[in-house]
């Protein structure tokens, strides 16, 4: 078989620049003759047309010979080729595919997911993060939602596509913490039993776990922490400059630290948002540089995905860690919050910040597999789909 794909490769090195210079040809390679659609087993020289016209149709000098050098020639359609530069960051009109720049009008910016319908009414909605489409909350339903997002230049009312519909509410760390009253000084603590050793204190206890994650990290030869953060944070510091300092590294701070901060009444498990397109018509279900997503799929580890957004376009990754619980950092009107989630997915590096409410797709098919919505340098977060569509009572599909 190597010798016969050298003489196919010979004859089309002779005859390129012949085949080239017929009218609608616009490329030529080495394939698999085709019958009636489907790909053989016969090797051939393709020409490559940008449309396949009857003979009556051409001169005799734009014919395609049925072969060159003895060695059959086959003719592919692939239309009128184009260097493909659509930049996720422009104003799309007069259909926006999913996978661009939209968001708020208060925000920096972030993506269009999906278009996605009510599982009760069947009406036709656009699903991105509660970050993007809800300003982290800071929002009211009705507000303007704009494509391109400000950042990439779009102005309310000129660029309003849809309104905000609804949101899942973030909980916050910080608003869960509760201000106990002040409590007598109990005196002197009184010494243990015989036998028993001192029992720690409340202050003591929060040392203990701080002790413990120290401990953990020396053994795994850290010497600091590693806390995942929001995509949000690089949205509103660098959205436009390719960088995401998503991963913040503190010192231990025992004092910030309080039991209240582990209930699992404050656990997230969506950063998710709806709009209301102003029309319908601009909106067909297409994702930018992916396709018509029309299933979803549960994500698996070692699962290839990938995603189309505003800032990084579309790129690739692996599913390295599934059911993860994260702290992630947002940016609101009353200053920096923390947000933790639960159930979460996590990818090697394959966003930065604006890149917040693409959808996650598998690499393989056009199945959804998650919303991202967090990031760092070394990582990408997402939430499995089923999640998200459960939470907002719809399903994907135009």
């Amino acid at each position: 078989m190597a010798s016969v794909f050298q003489r196919i490769l010979q004859a089309q090195r002779m005859y390129q620049i012949m085949l080239m210079s017929k009218r609608n040809v616009v490329g030529v390679a080495v394939g698999y003759k085709t019958k009636h659609g489907e790909y053989g087993d016969e090797p051939s020289v393709v020409v490559l047309v940008q449309q396949k016209m009857p003979l009556s149709a051409l001169s005799a000098d734009d014919v395609i010979p049925s072969e060159v050098d003895g060695v059959r020639t086959d003719v592919y359609e692939i239309g009128h080729v184009v260097a493909q530069q659509a930049n996720h960051r422009d104003r799309f009109r007069p259909v926006i595919p999913a996978g661009v720049s939209m968001g708020h009008y208060q925000i920096t910016a972030g993506t269009f997911g999906s278009v996605v319908r009510d599982r009760t009414s069947g009406e036709r909605f656009l699903l991105s993060n509660n970050h993007v489409f809800a300003n982290s909350n800071d929002a009211q339903v009705g507000d303007a939602i704009l494509q391109p997002s400000p950042l990439d230049g779009g102005l309310d009312p000129s660029d309003v596509v849809a309104r905000l519909e609804r949101f899942i509410p973030l909980r916050y760390i910080e608003d869960g913490i509760p201000t106990p009253d002040p409590a007598p000084d109990p005196g002197p603590n009184p010494p243990p039993p015989p036998g028993q050793p001192p029992q720690p204190s409340g202050c003591d206890i929060v040392d203990t776990l701080v002790s413990v994650s120290n401990m953990v990290a020396r053994i795994s030869g850290s010497e600091r922490r590693i806390q995942a953060t929001g995509q949000q944070a690089a949205d509103q510091q660098a959205a436009g400059s390719q960088s995401a300092p998503d991963v913040e590294m503190p010192e231990p701070a025992p004092a910030t630290i309080n039991a209240s901060m582990f209930s699992a009444s404050l656990d997230n498990a969506v950063d998710a948002a709806l709009a209301r397109p102003l029309n319908n018509d601009m909106f067909d279900g297409d994702t930018l540089g992916i396709g018509m997503v029309d299933g979803v799929k549960n994500p698996t580890l070692g699962m290839r995905v990938r995603k189309s957004g505003r800032t990084t376009g579309v790129t690739s990754s692996t599913v390295t860690l599934l059911n993860a619980t994260v702290n992630v950092s947002y940016t609101t009107a009353e200053g920096n919050k923390t947000a933790r989630f639960t159930g979460q997915v996590i990818t090697d590096a394959m966003s930065q910040g604006g890149d917040s409410g693409s959808l996650i797709v598998d690499a393989d098919e056009l199945k959804a597999v998650g919303l991202l919505f967090a990031g760092s340098p070394v990582a990408t977060i997402f939430t499995p789909i089923d999640a998200v569509l459960n939470a907002l009572n719809v399903e994907i599909g135009v």
